[in-house]
């Protein structure tokens, strides 16, 4: 590898110079890249010639732009069976938010600078930043597919989440709790929902209440996976919005969770009513097939919270001039939830609190640490004043 000072005089006469770094990759060809400061050209020689030795150099011309990786990547998706609901998302984070911004940009050139600067603009144009922080997770992952396909050495994305998680707990933003009243609803709320509940969608709400079941795995439920005998469901399957029947979210979401009285009692009075469908489903529409999720809001959950009374006052006027009412919690999320922290708040089976694992393993979470971090500040606090005065018994005795 070498470092050379080419000069040349331009049609018009005009003389020009430029620092040349003469390499040879990994492949054995010949490359040639030019500096107009020798210092830009001492730097990258320094760097190619550790990867080239190291046999990972990627040079500019044998690489692509981001949009060409993101066409792969997408690619990549469909070949490993990613779900529609996914690959839809990856494809629109590519269409309407990276390409249009930095489609063109060679993968050699994504640094983590230019990572940060790819985020301003993503703000400058309204992203939120949820969005800018969901759009940075794809191009991450573009980055990745292409290192696997060995058109780009380093993933920018990942090195600055590395050196961003190496600073200090005081410089984390911390991620709001969720409130009681805000984000869960209050046993009070519950009761008006549940005294709401009629008709063909009594059933699921009473169901996804006293289960925290997802409102996929509601749509995949079948009465096969009903043990109304043991007072038992099982969660085996779930559909997704395009009805696509498929596993759990993972291995954890396979799982049983005890029934109560109101919910057997209401899921057999259901059963006769149930319109009948080759899949056995517990929940179908109204010909036995996969229910729409809007469906399930629209003609359920939002109606009766509004019939119950738990609503929220919107900017909009009725006909009268009167601020329109609207339900107070859009997804059936809320009813998750609430089933959490009823769980983690009460004792049941013997008069027994439920320990962090068992709720875990109700919710269908890959991970304790999952449980904690949505609803730890829901577990009773430790009375440390009386353990440490019991401590202190024992010691003495």
């Amino acid at each position: 590898m070498s470092v050379r000072k080419r000069n040349w005089t331009t049609p018009k006469g005009v003389e020009k110079s430029a620092w040349v770094v003469d390499y040879t990759d990994t492949k054995g060809k010949r490359r040639l890249k030019t500096f107009a400061k020798k210092k830009e050209a001492d730097n990258f020689a320094a760097t190619a010639s550790v990867e080239v030795r190291e046999g990972v150099h990627v040079a500019d011309s044998a690489t692509i732009t981001i949009e060409e990786a993101g066409k792969l990547w997408l690619k990549s998706g469909d070949a490993a069976g990613l779900e529609r609901t996914t690959v839809d998302q990856r494809r629109q984070h590519l269409n309407l938010h990276i390409v249009p911004l930095a489609g063109a940009v060679k993968l050699t050139k994504v640094t983590a600078p230019w990572v940060r600067s790819f985020q301003d603009d993503l703000r400058e144009k309204g992203r939120s930043a949820a969005m800018v922080k969901r759009i940075t997770v794809s191009l991450g992952s573009i980055l990745a597919d292409a290192q696997g396909r060995g058109l780009v050495v380093r993933n920018a994305v990942h090195e600055l989440s590395k050196a961003r998680s190496g600073t200090k707990a005081s410089e984390k933003r911390a991620k709001a709790k969720l409130r009681l009243g805000v984000d869960i609803p209050t046993n009070a709320e519950i009761r008006s929902i549940l005294d709401a509940a009629i008709g063909r969608y009594r059933p699921l709400i009473v169901t996804m209440v006293f289960t925290g079941i997802r409102s996929s795995e509601a749509r995949g439920l079948r009465w096969e996976d009903l043990d109304l005998q043991k007072a038992v469901l099982h969660v085996r399957q779930r559909a997704d919005r395009y009805g696509d029947v498929g596993m759990p979210k993972s291995e954890a979401g396979q799982r049983t969770i005890p029934l109560p009285p109101i919910a057997i009692n209401t899921l057999k009075e259901w059963k006769l009513a149930c319109p009948k469908g080759e899949a056995g489903l517990v929940f179908p529409n109204t010909v036995g097939n996969i229910e729409n999720h809007q469906n399930m809001l629209r003609r359920g959950l939002w109606p009766i919270e509004i019939s119950a009374g738990v609503t929220v006052t919107t900017d909009e006027l009725d006909q009268e001039g009167k601020p329109t009412l609207a339900p107070k919690y859009s997804g059936f999320h809320a009813l998750r939830h609430w089933y959490a922290s009823w769980c983690i708040n009460r004792k049941v089976d013997g008069g027994l609190e439920l320990t962090p694992k068992a709720v875990q393993s109700r919710m269908g979470h890959s991970s304790i640490q999952v449980t904690f971090d949505t609803y730890g500040h829901l577990f009773p606090a430790q009375d440390e004043g009386a353990e440490l005065a019991a401590a202190e018994r024992a010691l003495f005795i």
